[in-house]
């Protein structure tokens, strides 16, 4: 799950694309130049040792600011070293990432009062979760009336504003996931179709209700639009939760956000004498309004609050011919740490294929890089931390990079590759967006296999990994994941794979590594990524987003005002 905290004014009128054909560019195809790569050297055995390591008990999931993010650094530290690197930041292996820590504790029930019923207290992590950002003691939220925000929009640009005409001054606001455009066939619609625009995702929904005012947010969740189970919010938002240290004039925060079950939501709805399902319905279109339900949300916890650095760990590979532009691998090598027990009592999440895997790619890329010789320009090996709680490494790295963004020409992120199998396809998150289409195309013309795009756009996956930040500051990322059409089985055994991981693994102990696994896939795909970071380093076109692309202006205003980039 990723928690982005602050929000860029341009990331508000985000569109999902990722429905789109991948189409490469607006036009100007003919004037990129993409070099032939040669197939790299790349070591499997690289892959499933530092696979095996990160996810090692020992590493005890890896969360920032434990001994397993020491572990975790000094690994990539010496693995980088030994490729061939050399540290990327002024002489350091590590960028340091100012965080918060606050554990939750001493629960009290969500007691809701009012109503028909007279009263209900549901239980924290069976019923609900819930954590303050804020460094206070103690949260209490003490009748608190709620209001039914539908999807909770402000979307000026859309007409929609889903807060008209309220004060939520003491408030608590329950949301729906997703946007209004959840379930539609294709693109058309208020908010892009079926796929999510970043109204959808949680963290603006969050963002939202503390600039209205709201003491507290409660999200009612429901797997298909969350596109998880109960289980991943129980897991992700009990335990350690990490934040950026808060500086002067930082936005407003709520008191406290959660998330409630839906059967809870029906309960609570019904007290109020509403039907809960006519309200979805109704929030679904623009002339909604918020409807007060005339009950009260009450409850408590303690809070323990830590300030601690965390570290992106960087390598580079200095380019020969124009050393000052740089291109970009990503991966995020943080997981969960210790998270709700499974069956057998296992409470470490592991994290191996996420983003155990990511990390490793990073290790045999650097490795492969190196041995093939330096390219024309500089690569940068970003091993960000504190993804599990909102790309908090990444986006510190983009407001504060030590490569400036407008000579950074792109870059490619990775983010848990699953084991199953090689693919006739790769799967493109966010087709359609940038010129580093071409470049895709090209590398996947090199090994014979083609791009799928996303088969979930409604999960809006892409604002929930590192490249985003990058992103919302102009740099073209591209994020694939795994092919969906696997070479034994097609895309039915592809979707079993996925679904399996996502239903028993995904943000839990049993996200653990396998000596038995085929990474033959693995394999294919890290050739893919070899030829586009090569593609990108040797090419002398600086890629662009497509016209019309929230982006655009971003990175074109970044271009127009310096002379050493783009």
């Amino acid at each position: 799950m990723k928690r982005i905290l602050v929000v860029a004014a341009a990331a508000l009128a985000l569109a999902g694309c990722d429905a789109a054909v991948l189409s490469g560019s607006d036009g100007n195809d003919d004037t990129l130049d993409i070099p032939e790569i040669a197939d790299g050297d790349i070591s499997e055995k690289t892959m499933v040792d530092v696979t095996r390591e990160l996810s090692s008990d020992e590493f005890e999931g890896r969360m920032p600011g434990s001994e397993g993010e020491k572990k975790t650094v000094e690994l990539l530290t010496q693995r980088f070293e030994a490729a061939g690197l050399q540290p990327g930041n002024d002489g350091k292996w590590t960028q340091d990432v100012p965080l918060v820590e606050i554990t939750g504790s001493d629960f009290a029930p969500l007691s809701i009062t009012g109503g028909k019923d007279g009263g209900m207290a549901f239980e924290y992590g069976k019923d609900w979760v819930g954590v303050s950002y804020r460094e206070t003691p103690r949260t209490r939220i003490n009748n608190s009336e709620l209001v039914f925000v539908g999807y909770g929009i402000n979307a000026p640009e859309r007409g929609w504003n889903d807060y008209e005409g309220l004060d939520m001054k003491g408030k608590t606001a329950v949301i729906l996931v997703n946007d209004p455009d959840f379930g539609a066939e294709d693109l058309e619609g208020p908010f892009n179709g079926k796929a999510m625009t970043y109204y959808g995702r949680w963290t603006y929904k969050f963002e939202e209700a503390a600039r209205q005012g709201a003491a507290a947010a409660l999200i009612i969740h429901e797997t298909e639009p969350a596109s998880y189970g109960w289980n991943v919010v129980e897991s992700s938002w009990s335990g350690p939760q990490a934040y950026p240290q808060r500086g002067e004039n930082a936005p407003a925060l709520t008191e406290m956000n959660g998330w409630i079950q839906n059967d809870v939501a029906q309960k609570i709805f019904a007290a109020a004498g509403k039907d809960l399902a006519k309200l979805k319905e109704a929030a679904r279109k623009k002339d909604f309004k918020a409807v007060p339900l005339d009950v009260q949300a009450s409850t408590s916890f303690a809070n323990e609050t830590r300030e601690y650095m965390s570290q992106n760990v960087i390598g580079i590979l200095p380019g020969t011919k124009r050393p000052e532009e740089y291109v970009l691998y990503t991966a995020h090598w943080d997981h969960l740490g210790r998270c709700t027990p499974a069956d057998d009592g296992d409470d470490i999440c592991n994290g191996a294929v996420d983003n155990a895997t990511g990390t490793a790619a990073l290790v045999a890329l650097a490795e492969a890089q190196a041995k093939a010789g330096a390219a024309d320009r500089s690569m940068v090996f970003l091993a960000v931390t504190a993804e599990e709680q909102g790309l908090l490494g990444s986006t510190y790295y983009a407001q504060n990079p030590v490569f400036p963004l407008d000579q950074t020409v792109g870059g490619v992120n990775m983010d848990a590759f699953l084991i199953a199998g090689p693919a006739r396809d790769v799967t493109v998150v966010g087709p359609g967006k940038s010129q580093l289409d071409e470049f895709l195309k090209a590398a996947l013309d090199s090994d014979g296999r083609i791009a799928t795009d996303n088969p979930n756009p409604e999960a809006g996956y892409y604002y929930r990994s590192d490249h985003f930040p990058f992103a919302k500051q102009g740099v073209p990322m591209l994020y694939l994941d795994g092919g969906e059409d696997l070479v034994e089985g097609g895309r039915e055994a592809g979707a079993a794979v996925a679904k399996e991981y996502r239903d028993n693994r995904y943000h839990g102990p049993k996200d653990e590594f396998d000596e038995n696994w085929d990474w033959s896939g693995v394999m294919a795909d890290l050739q893919l990524y070899y030829r586009l970071g090569r593609m990108m380093a040797m090419s002398t076109s600086w890629p662009n987003w497509v016209e019309g692309d929230e982006f655009r202006g971003i990175r074109d205003e970044s271009c127009a005002a310096t002379n050493a980039g783009c």
